[in-house]
């Protein structure tokens, strides 16, 4: 049950975009290495939390219906990793408002679960780089540790090593054509191998060289262009619209370059400014009004 005059505490969970991201290989239990520049969207869920001495879960919103069943929800697992390592946990109600689409490579369920992982520690006064924190945060999934800074970032290994960036507002549009895109399938499609590596060791040891602080927008749209996303070709074998939604954002005017996010199929497209992003976000919703659309920035 929540408490009667406990505050209700509010956090984001905001979309991540994977700039870029190289599929290093496999290691031998499994799990993909990968080499990532992540940033994060303006749009978001948003999950509240009213202390008490139940753990719950109630969904809401748009998308509400797309997240499952709540025992099956990363927030509910987030949370209950936490309560196994911190003793006497303070937890409550948690309301989750949808509108990121689901098994979209934006990082939605993720998002959700470090937001409750944040809410948590204000709640029982953790810091956010409390140990049982970020040790619950790698539990709960790959992309929940860079979901919990939620800010630019190189991401490697199997989401663990986090280095922090300093990256401009880069106007962008995300489209998801409203198709889930399973993480798996993608990665039984690209067909690596446990154990093998998919880059010469020079291409590991060589570390990419970012734009510097103060860079300007166009820097950074060469600097990412100069990379590409290694899932890309196999999420369009896997789900072919997604090869639509990229003609679309690459045919705006204006567009820097169109790349796909994560395993898909959300992909986006950055511009020089605002405007242009807005321009050609209305004439994609216009053209495919099923298509969920954001203009907006990553940051």
């Amino acid at each position: 049950m929540s408490e009667p005059n406990a505050a209700m505490l509010i956090e984001d969970g905001r979309a991540k975009v994977n700039l870029t991201l190289r599929v290093v290989g496999r290691r031998a239990d499994g799990y993909h290495d990968l080499d990532s520049l992540v940033a994060f969207a303006d749009c978001a869920d948003r999950l509240s939390l009213k202390p008490g001495s139940e753990l719950r879960l109630v969904t809401a919103g748009p998308l509400a219906q797309a997240c499952g069943e709540p025992a099956d929800n990363l927030v509910l697992k987030a949370a209950q990793l936490l309560t196994q390592r911190v003793p006497g946990l303070r937890v409550g109600e948690f309301t989750l408002h949808k509108v990121l689409p689901v098994a979209a490579g934006i990082g939605g369920g993720s998002a959700d679960a470090a937001a409750a992982l944040r809410l948590l520690a204000r709640a029982n006064g953790l810091a956010m780089n409390d140990s049982r924190l970020i040790e619950a945060a790698q539990k709960t999934g790959a992309d929940v540790p860079v979901c919990l800074a939620s800010r630019a970032c190189v991401m490697t290994g199997v989401g663990e090593t986090l280095v922090p960036l300093a990256f401009p507002k880069l106007p962008c549009v995300m489209v998801n054509a409203g198709i889930p895109v399973a993480t798996r399938d993608v990665f039984e499609t690209l067909g690596v191998q446990k154990g093998e590596l998919r880059v010469g060791v020079a291409d590991v040891i060589e570390a990419r060289g970012w734009p510097e602080e103060g860079a300007s927008i166009g820097d950074w749209i060469e600097a990412i262009a100069a990379g590409g996303n290694d899932l890309e070709a196999a999420a369009r074998r896997v789900q072919p619209v997604i090869s639509e939604v990229l003609s679309s954002l690459a045919a705006a005017d204006g567009a820097g370059l169109a790349r796909m996010s994560g395993s898909g199929g959300t992909c986006f497209a950055v511009f020089e400014n605002d405007a242009a992003g807005r321009r050609a976000s209305q004439k994609i919703q216009l053209e495919h009004p099923q298509w969920w659309v954001h203009a907006g920035t990553l940051s």
